[in-house]
């Protein structure tokens, strides 16, 4: 008896591409970079079609250089997501390395209940050049966006592909300018590394969730940052604290969160707390943790409300702030959902 067995719908992925290095031509007349289209990205890597995905594009027009990245552009890339998600089993964003943390941190908040890859990667390189990383990364993330097990994604994540590396978005940050392997992540294991094969480190992966896609669309930038370093004065703490329209500041910190006690610093944050404004602090060393009061350089901060960023990178810290701040939290609710992970960006204490 013959029977017929019916053929598996292909494997689909929409690529997003805004953007960078990757689509970069020289223009003859000025010796500068300049963005093309993504047509000339397809030309450059034939072997896309070798994959049996099928692949489409949503391209931005004109392109923008990740430099111009903003929180309008984020929530415009979640509801490209939104828009395509139930016809598509994954999603490549071509972006450019400089603002790529940024942006995928801020996915990673915005796409709650993500179900499905969204992988961001770049190149160094511009496609066209003969030692290009351009082709290896893009390949690579679409295999990444389509890998799926019993019927499930792999990687149900907001994520960043570079150099053979894929790490959690909202744990990433770009260290290097001039290598290909621009992206670390201090604070949390690789989700996979390629080589000969694609290694899933499942363990560190985050689990599918139970409930359906939400998708959030407003983002505050009211945030302000603090940089303490040695001999910085009561004017540009002031400055800083007393921008208007700040809602919260993002203070980077010496090593474990300290800072320092000098009389005029404390009375300017504790004043500062006091009229409503929220403080996070976070480390301006790219590894490790803010463990408030575990020196008394920063027990004061502690005691007078500061919130601690834990291990937060600052890409991070700020698109979380952008998000939080864009709800109707009551502040001390904020003040807990901040040292609360959320979507794996921090490791609670």
């Amino acid at each position: 008896m013959n029977s017929t067995r019916k053929k598996a719908a292909p494997t689909r992925i929409l690529i997003i591409y805004t953007g960078g290095t990757v689509g970069m031509v020289m223009d003859d007349a000025t010796g500068a970079l300049k963005p093309i289209g993504f047509k000339e990205i397809r030309d450059n890597i034939p072997e896309i079609v070798k994959l049996g995905y099928e692949v489409e594009v949503h391209a931005f027009n004109p392109p923008m250089d990740s430099s111009d990245m903003h929180p309008e552009v984020w929530i415009e890339l979640a509801g490209i997501i939104e828009k395509n998600y139930h016809d598509h089993d994954g999603f490549v964003i071509l972006h450019g390395s400089d603002t790529m943390a940024f942006t995928a941190s801020a996915l990673s908040f915005l796409l709650e209940n993500l179900s499905k890859p969204v992988v961001l990667t770049g190149s160094q390189l511009p496609i066209g050049e003969i030692r290009t990383d351009a082709k290896e990364n893009i390949i690579t993330a679409l295999e990444i966006a389509a890998a799926r097990k019993a019927g499930k994604a792999l990687v149900p994540e907001v994520c960043i592909y570079f150099d053979y590396q894929l790490f959690r978005g909202n744990r990433s940050k770009k260290y290097n300018a001039e290598k290909f392997e621009a992206f670390y992540s201090m604070n949390y294991p690789p989700l996979a590394e390629a080589g000969i094969t694609i290694k899933y480190q499942r363990q560190y992966i985050l689990k599918h969730p139970e409930e359906a896609l939400k998708v959030h669309r407003k983002m505050d930038p009211a945030v302000s940052v603090l940089k303490i370093f040695p001999g910085i004065t009561p004017a540009t703490v002031e400055a800083v604290l007393a921008t208007p329209g700040t809602r919260a500041v993002i203070m980077e910190t010496f090593g474990s969160g300290n800072a320092t006690t000098a009389a005029w610093f404390i009375a300017s944050l504790r004043a500062a707390i006091k009229k409503g404004l929220i403080i996070v602090d976070i480390t301006q060393c790219d590894g490790g943790a803010v463990e408030l009061g575990r020196y008394e350089t920063s027990r004061h901060l502690k005691e007078m409300g500061v919130v601690s960023g834990h291990d937060m990178t600052f890409e991070t810290a700020l698109a979380k702030l952008m998000w939080l701040l864009a709800q109707k939290h009551s502040k001390a609710r904020l003040r807990e959902l901040l040292e609360t992970s959320l979507r794996g960006e921090l490791t609670n204490a």
